[in-house]
């Protein structure tokens, strides 16, 4: 029984040394999951290690149950604000992105690779889909901070993609497979195994997310057991989906999108344990799936591998991010952006062992194809992801440090969590008396603990550095808190000066806003929404970034749809001296003189077409 112990150690060890080699290589730069597939390499028969692993089957089981935690994890994650508004447009990307990217990927693999088209189109469909593995670490670890939607576009598109993939490798497959049927017989076949895919993955992801959330927040049992709870019936529902045909991978996502978006009990707990098993998932299926490939078989297919690699990252991925993303009004430099993410990872492997298991001739030298069509995106692009961003101004700065923090959970039912938070020195909490704060609506102070004295919010006039405040807030408020509470820092951060510090929507009544901040506008505009109160008063098309002065603040249109103005964020302490800033009196001028007669102009005179920024 030897044998067991030399497993149990060498794969501890492997992870042990993928930790900390991880955290050597991050400071260089290298794409981390980059690093873990090469160390499994070395581990193999052809390195150092020496080890012999040539099981495809345990490695497609591994990747299967390492991607269903991950798409748990990465459905866990995605906030409800972000899945609506970028639905569209990466559901768009996640299916006829991946047919796009797999018909020009296929026609490149026919010409580099000698083969048939339906080999090339399959080589095609298994390189198509970005990995949910590689971009939930670009934008969860990497600390490359975007603009929402395109974030939001990005993570969900990952999410999504998978069964895509699955479904076209599958059908060429077939395809391949199914000499003697009549190809009517292979459509149909096809068309109904594409909608039991694409249908029963929401159905099931759906019904078990909510069956999931229930059997929580209803059984009472120890702490320790939530998570576990929860991680295990993520894997119940891609199984159970798998099972029935339907995709498991997108049935496991929608689980821990509807698992997560509502409130349920140990949160915290779910969440940390969910992350680590993420990690763990993402560690063991690279290091297997590198384990699977030998270097020097690598060599005869360099050629063709780097071809196909080349004309994925420059010309299939591009064409595909153009055509789904610009009827949605993408700018040109996010489509690039979206281009240049396309990171391929484990999932294309794991797609590549299918045709193995399934005794396809010649399918262990695509097999290595993909691999290596695998190492050349993370090393192209995975390394280059930064720099990119910076080049095509998407990347915004890092958030700062967040301030000290204790999360507590609490019942599900109340909606709320609890936060105490240590007051920082220079933070804006300091700048302004307790009834001032910039606090929205549904945070609530339960108390304040100053010189270990617990005080009410109507006994402290002003917080004080090390002071700790009790908050009752909803999730969504968290990351404004901290910047409440946080140390401001001496740099600016160019987001806060392209966005402000605090969003609001644009339905809110000016006078709201102006209530909270100290600014005055005239009374027959203070009941005007905040997003046609920036139509009106811009004098231009309203875009992200533009701003309005308000005495001591600043208006910034933060979000726009169709030329309308959909949130605002006000920023306390602007600049001097930037551009598209107007004073208070130009407001004035505009509102008491020019906007009645606007008004009694437009009741005699016929109408006539006006433009975006013309006043109601």
């Amino acid at each position: 029984m030897e044998w067991i112990d030399h497993i149990i150690m060498l794969s501890s060890g492997l992870i042990v040394l993928s930790i900390l080699v991880g955290l050597v290589s991050t400071r260089f730069g290298a794409p981390l999951l980059l690093v873990f597939l090469i160390l499994g390499m070395l581990a193999g028969e052809d390195g150092p290690g020496g080890i012999y692993f040539d099981n495809f089957h345990v490695a497609y089981a591994v990747g299967s149950l390492a991607l269903a935690i991950i798409l748990f994890d990465g459905g866990l994650r995605t906030e409800r604000k972000d899945f609506r508004d970028v639905l569209a447009p990466a559901a768009t990307l996640a299916s006829v992105g991946v047919v796009i990217t797999a018909a020009i990927a296929g026609l490149a693999a026919k010409w580099f690779m000698g083969v048939g088209w339906i080999e090339g189109l399959l080589v095609g469909s298994i390189v198509a889909s970005t990995d949910a593995a590689a971009v939930f670490f670009l934008l969860n670890v990497r600390g490359v901070r975007l603009r929402d939607r395109l974030r939001a576009t990005l993570e969900v598109e990952a999410g999504l993609n998978d069964p895509m993939a699955v479904f076209l490798t599958i059908t060429f497959l077939t395809i391949l497979q199914a000499s003697n049927a009549s190809p009517m017989d292979t459509a149909q076949t096809l068309m109904t195994h594409a909608i039991v895919q694409l249908l029963g993955g929401v159905v099931f992801g759906v019904l078990g997310g909510s069956l999931l959330l229930t059997m929580v927040n209803r059984l009472n049992l120890s702490a320790g057991l939530y998570p576990v709870l929860a991680v295990a019936g993520g894997l119940l529902v891609f199984a159970a989906a798998q099972s029935f045909g339907a995709s498991g991978f997108l049935a496991v996502y929608l689980a821990g999108y509807v698992f997560g978006r509502r409130r349920h009990k140990a949160t915290q707990l779910i969440e940390r344990f969910t992350d680590g098993m993420a990690w763990l998932s993402q560690i063991a299926m690279f290091l297997i799936l590198g384990l699977l490939i030998t270097p020097s078989k690598l060599l005869p297919m360099l050629a063709a591998s780097i071809g196909i690699a080349a004309v994925l990252i420059f010309i299939a991925r591009p064409v595909a991010g153009f055509v789904c993303l610009w009827p949605y009004k993408f700018s040109p430099r996010e489509i690039g952006f979206v281009s240049w993410v396309g990171l391929r990872g484990a999932v294309p492997i794991y797609l590549g062992t299918i045709p193995i298991l399934a005794g396809v001739p010649g399918s262990q030298e695509w097999f290595s194809v993909v691999y290596m069509v695998v190492i050349t995106s993370l090393v192209v692009q995975g390394w280059t992801i930064g720099l990119s961003g910076r080049w095509l101004n998407v990347v915004l700065p890092p958030r700062p440090a967040a301030p000290p923090r204790i999360d507590i959970d609490l019942p599900h039912d109340i909606g709320k969590g609890m936060m105490a938070y240590t007051v920082q020195p220079d933070s804006l909490a300091m700048r302004r008396s307790m009834a001032r704060l910039p606090l929205p609506d549904e945070v609530s102070v339960v108390s304040i603990i100053r010189d270990g004295t617990i005080r009410g919010a109507s006994e402290v006039e002003h917080l004080a550095p090390g002071d700790d405040v009790l908050l009752l807030t909803p999730s969504e408020h968290v990351a404004l808190l901290d910047r409440v509470f946080g140390t401001k820092g001496g740099a600016r951060d160019t987001a806060v000066d392209l966005l402000g510090e605090f969003t609001f929507a644009a339905d809110t009544p000016v006078g709201a806003v102006t209530e909270i901040y100290d600014a005055v506008v005239p009374a027959n505009q203070r009941d005007v929404p905040l997003g046609q109160f920036m139509e009106t008063h811009l004098l231009t098309r309203p875009s992200a970034g533009k701003r309005l002065r308000l005495g001591a603040i600043e208006l910034i249109v933060a979000e726009t749809r169709k030329d309308r103005v959909t949130r605002v964020a006000i920023e306390l302490e602007p600049m001097e001296g930037s551009i598209r800033r107007f004073d208070p009196w130009l407001i004035w001028m505009r509102s008491v003189l020019w906007l009645p007669l606007e008004r009694r102009l437009l009741a005699i005179l016929p109408k006539i077409p006006k433009p975006v920024w013309w006043g109601r």
